[in-house]
């Protein structure tokens, strides 16, 4: 190691790596679909690639990572409490109420404020989520327990 240099990269590398090759190990058990085409497993193996890609970049950079800001605190506390009803949202309401209902959300904890861009998440997110996970990839969202938008519309 050089002088003056930090572990911490070749730490947080080498944990980048590790988590990517458990990430692919646990994407290649996921079953083909129908067809035999990767679908579901798509996202996941690339996802860990850039685990592994990052890990790789990190054990070469040697730089001291930056001290942690405490002021993005509440953000990322907001954001899980997010996650959590986003998903309690989707079992309950199925996939287009709760990612209408969540995308805007996301984007005003970013500080996005501007209520036409809010309106266009709320319609434009489950869409493209739906074209990309749905039709290109044959993963299929889970139905709402209490309604599902998708039985109205003519979905699944």
């Amino acid at each position: 190691m050089a002088p003056g240099s930090s572990p911490a990269p070749r730490t947080v590398g080498i944990a980048l790596i590790l988590l990517g090759i458990g990430a692919t190990a646990a994407s290649m058990g996921i079953a083909l679909d129908q067809y035999g085409r990767w679908g579901a497993r798509l996202f996941p193996l690339c996802a860990s690639g850039v685990l592994i890609l990052l890990g790789i970049v990190e054990l070469q950079s040697g730089q001291k990572p930056p001290r942690p800001e405490h002021r993005h605190l509440t953000h990322i506390a907001a954001l899980l409490v997010l996650a959590l009803c986003y998903v309690w949202l989707m079992s309950r309401f199925g996939y287009l109420i709760s990612t209408a209902v969540a995308a805007p959300a996301a984007l005003w904890i970013f500080g996005i404020r501007n209520p036409v861009g809010l309106l266009a998440a709320a319609f434009m997110c489950p869409a493209a989520y739906h074209m990309i996970f749905f039709e290109m990839l044959g993963v299929f969202p889970p139905l709402g327990r209490w309604f599902d938008l998708l039985d109205v519309v003519g979905g699944y």
